[in-house]
């Protein structure tokens, strides 16, 4: 087999994978554009659901809702995971890599035993449920992926370059703010990114800590489709994803994402 015809073979692979991925979300923008409420054809575009989707107070608060807590989740998790990942970097003590390994089990144990044992524990304490507790679940959920993904980009970091700058007389808080961070700043936007589309993104531990007709956006659109589906959630979907995409390109663009070449 040819080396041109393994190039072709490997364009149409990587189409099917990209076509699989994006169609289903391509024709949920698309039919947030039809007048038909039941996607009726042929297609006649109309900004009704958008609209609609204007005067409906209940999913732009449910929306405000998801971002509030993404934002305040993003912001907590990245501080924590990344102070977390310098001291696993710089410091060796005992259990160190017992820590290391136990950021994994948060990530793989099913979101509906965590949100179970996150209600459980919640009442046990004296939280119950509330927005405080949303954010303190988002936060226990999104901390891995920020550790994770900060320190795989610390791995690469040159430790020469802390010594050369202590070396040069600069303390502690003048290295890490001066040397470390702009170095791991990639995985940190990286990072911070996760843990934003993990909290907006959740749907289990939101539906188990949030009180009733508090809900975020997740939640009330499964209740939506139990209730009954309209092309106002394709609307805010469609918003919510070129917003999405917006913010991620603009991140690409400025950051070094995969370090120097």
């Amino acid at each position: 087999m040819s080396g041109k015809l393994l190039s072709q073979l490997g364009k149409l692979w990587l189409a099917l994978i990209l076509f699989f991925l994006y169609a289903p979300i391509i024709v949920m923008a698309v039919m947030s554009f039809n007048e038909s409420q039941y996607y009726q054809l042929p297609f006649e575009f109309s900004m009704r659901w958008y609209e609609k989707l204007a005067a409906n107070a209940e999913i732009i608060d449910a929306a405000s809702r998801s971002v509030m807590i993404a934002v305040v989740t993003t912001i907590i998790a990245t501080l924590l995971g990344t102070a977390a990942s310098v001291a696993l970097f710089r410091f060796d003590f005992p259990g160190k890599r017992f820590l290391q390994v136990m950021l994994f089990p948060p990530i793989a144990i099913p979101w509906l035993i965590t949100g179970t044992a996150m209600l459980i524990f919640f009442f046990g304490v004296g939280l119950g449920r509330g927005t405080p507790s949303v954010i303190i679940g988002h936060v226990a959920l999104a901390l891995p992926y920020v550790i994770v993904v900060v320190s795989a980009r610390l791995a690469t970091f040159d430790v020469t370059l802390e010594e050369a700058a202590r070396s040069m007389g600069a303390n502690g808080w003048t290295v890490t703010t001066r040397v470390t961070l702009p170095w791991i700043s990639s995985g940190i936007i990286a990072g911070a990114l996760f843990a934003f589309a993990v909290s907006f993104d959740q749907f289990v531990v939101s539906y188990f800590l949030s009180e009733p007709g508090d809900s975020t956006l997740p939640v009330l659109i499964y209740t939506s489709i139990r209730k009954g589906f309209t092309p106002e959630i394709n609307a805010i979907s469609t918003i919510i994803i070129v917003v999405s995409m917006a913010v991620m390109l603009f991140a690409a663009r400025f950051s070094n994402f995969g370090g120097e070449r």
